[in-house]
């Protein structure tokens, strides 16, 4: 039986999201990438400042699921001038989808797509859009499998170390 459940993150979340993230980014990007820039990655981005911004950002939004009462993922969604780069403004980024290792292939992904696309709907956003690693083919499928398109490249620094990341993109017009 699937007990898994989200709930919108606020500040009193911030030490849930510093161990999801940690968590999720380390057990999905370690391979390929040095304990150095690993390090100062997650030290930079999942800082208690860094998130009490991210969560104070009004045009942002944090989703946590549980497998009962154990994290086990996270969503964060971007529109307006909150968004990582230059898109339509009424556009919904995907900014961030990760689950930790032991649930991969349990649909907890999926889950937090359809949230995603469910906020997507609802401000009538045209699309969505999201970064996703080149050398991450299990996201990229997983993207794929959910009607997205590639339609451009950005770089992605992780630590000192620039990674080029793809560009996806869902429209929505036909919602």
């Amino acid at each position: 039986m699937n007990t898994n459940t989200l709930k919108k993150a606020t500040l009193n979340d911030i030490e849930i999201l510093q161990f999801i993230g940690r968590k999720t980014f380390y057990e999905t990007f370690i391979t390929g990438n040095t304990e150095d820039d690993m390090k100062k990655y997650l030290d930079e981005r999942f800082s208690t400042e860094k998130l009490t911004n991210e969560l104070n950002e009004k045009d942002s939004e944090f989703y946590v699921a549980f497998d009962n009462e154990t994290v086990i993922g996270y969503l964060k969604t971007n529109t307006g001038k909150a968004q990582t780069e230059a898109q339509n403004e009424n556009a919904l980024e995907v900014e961030r989808i990760y689950v930790a290792k032991e649930y991969h292939g349990k649909k907890v992904g999926q889950l937090f797509y359809d949230k995603a696309l469910e906020i997507a709907i609802s401000i009538n956003a045209p699309y969505l859009w999201l970064g996703v690693w080149e050398e991450n083919p299990r996201a990229i499928n997983f993207y794929k499998k959910n009607g997205f398109e590639e339609f451009d490249k950005h770089i992605f620094k992780l630590g000192n170390d620039e990674q080029t990341d793809i560009m996806m993109k869902k429209n929505l017009s036909f919602q």
